[in-house]
């Protein structure tokens, strides 16, 4: 049996639970959680996917992330993800939710961001190349077209975030 998530409704309401892959086929929402890491310096880590992954080979995000499991809340998807792609403990401070239609399938995403003051100890089989970047060459990088799609959406919108502040 493959990775169980909840299939939830326009409001993000659960209606069932079924295998990711299912949903992703047939196109039921579900949740994914996703993180941003800042440096001390308000940088960004930015990665590279690696090529033989089944989602966003080669692709490069600024967020690190995944489907919520059952029963799980997005902070604590969050920061499970946090762990397993980068080594990294920390407290995800919720951002904003919106539903992603999604270039594979559509999705509830839930971001997320932490400041990370230690080194990170990326998993190899999630992150092929990273780098931290201020946010005016983030902006240049995610019209890049080996940026991921959705999370071009999701940079778009945290930075229309209302009183946020811009780290140069």
């Amino acid at each position: 049996m493959g990775e169980l998530v909840e299939r939830v409704d326009e409001h993000d309401e659960v209606l069932a639970v079924v295998e990711r892959a299912e949903a992703i086929r047939r196109g039921w929402l579900h949740r994914v959680a996703t993180i941003v890491c800042r440096d001390g310096e308000g940088r960004f880590l930015v990665h590279r996917r690696p090529e033989g992954v089944a989602l966003f080979p080669g692709q490069i995000n600024w967020m690190l992330g995944g489907a919520v499991t059952v029963a799980e809340s997005y902070e604590e998807a969050a920061a499970r993800e946090l762990v397993e792609e980068v080594g990294v403990h920390a407290c995800p401070r919720f951002l904003f939710k919106f539903l992603c239609r999604g270039v594979i399938s559509p999705y509830w995403l839930a971001v997320h961001e932490a400041v990370v003051t230690r080194p990170v100890q990326p998993d190899p089989s999630e992150v092929a190349w990273y780098g931290w970047l201020a946010e005016r060459e983030l902006s240049v990088l995610a019209r890049h077209r080996e940026f991921v799609e959705d999370a071009r959406e999701a940079f778009d919108r945290y930075q229309a975030l209302p009183g946020r502040a811009v780290a140069e």
